[in-house]
């Protein structure tokens, strides 16, 4: 596996196209180039300067100028937060996935040799609930680029971002200018298995719809310790609503908080993803499976037992 550096890059479930990824990626590529490489940790956010000391960030730069010089950057997909870009070098190709925060700080980064792709996910073996009561849709999930939005992130690649929506298909009513304008803001969020809280964080505020704090790109979460090498993550919490901490025992079904809109989040919504290590940014996404599922697809329902949910799925507990 090529060196790569990785800070958590939890997708928004709305994200607007801009010029400034497009732009920033150009001006790595110089800076690889040129050997610049304080000057790229300068740029880095306060989060992956922490991830990636001075030194580190040096030894990574060059084990990825041991393809040469980059001579072409080509976007494959590109937002207002993040893209993907293919890179040409003089002794093959890379894949470059950089995201930004705010102030244009680099907030997210991974290289690897183009078409390296990571072996297909486990799944998980616990028997699971699903994190909610009543039904939700799932707006992205599945194995798939095209039905998640998570798909290159590796700790996430199985991820699900999931709401409520009313009849007209909405997630909102009103305006949608407010969080409390949202279906799923402030239903409770429950544990999915048995197991121990190893990660609790709470206090990162809210944002109004449509801002994004990639800073705290989790916002409020919580991570369970659910067997050996599976742990889940449920993230994106309204503040001080987290009823665990870390080191707490929690049985399936327990409250763990409520459903907010805090981290890197453009709307209320939950996010959920199973990984196979609790060092967040270390982890392997595995296919989360939930027991007992109530699924509704093209208007027929059907319950199911041991099932993974994708993309435009309603679900619920039977």
């Amino acid at each position: 596996m090529f060196a790569t550096l990785l800070a958590s890059m939890l997708s928004a479930v709305v994200a607007a196209p801009g010029d400034r990824v497009a732009q920033a990626a150009d001006k790595l590529i110089d800076q690889i180039n040129a050997k610049q490489d304080t000057a790229i940790w300068d740029r880095f956010a306060p989060a992956m300067q922490n991830l990636m000391p001075k030194d580190k960030a040096g030894a990574f730069f060059n084990d990825v100028r041991k393809v040469g010089r980059i001579t072409k950057v080509q976007p494959v997909m590109v937002d207002a937060k993040s893209g993907q870009f293919r890179l040409m070098a003089e002794h093959g190709g890379l894949d470059l996935r950089l995201a930004l925060d705010d102030n244009n700080r680099i907030s997210g980064l991974m290289i690897r040799p183009a078409g390296e792709d990571l072996a297909p996910p486990g799944r998980t073996t616990t028997p699971m609930r699903l994190p909610f009561k009543g039904t939700w849709t799932v707006v992205w999930g599945g194995p798939t680029k095209e039905q998640n939005a998570h798909h290159d992130v590796p700790n996430q690649r199985r991820a699900l971002d999931i709401v409520i929506t009313g009849m007209d298909g909405k997630s909102y009513t009103g305006d949608g200018k407010q969080n409390e304008d949202y279906l799923c803001y402030g239903r409770e969020v429950l544990a999915p298995a048995p197991g121990t809280v190893v990660m609790a964080i709470d206090g990162v505020p809210d944002n109004a719809p449509g801002s994004m704090n990639s800073f705290m790109a989790t916002g409020n979460c919580v991570m369970i310790r659910q067997a050996p090498n599976e742990y889940s993550v449920i993230a994106h919490l309204q503040p001080r609503t987290l009823k665990v901490k870390v080191g707490d025992k929690v049985k399936a079904g327990q409250l763990l908080g409520l459903c907010g809109n805090s981290g890197n989040s453009s709307e209320p919504h939950l996010h959920f993803h199973a990984q196979d290590a609790e060092v967040f940014q270390d982890g392997l996404g595995l296919t989360p499976y939930f027991e007992y599922v109530r699924l509704t697809r093209n208007h027929q329902i059907a319950e199911k037992k041991d099932y993974t949910p994708v993309k435009d799925d309603k679900i619920g507990p039977t």
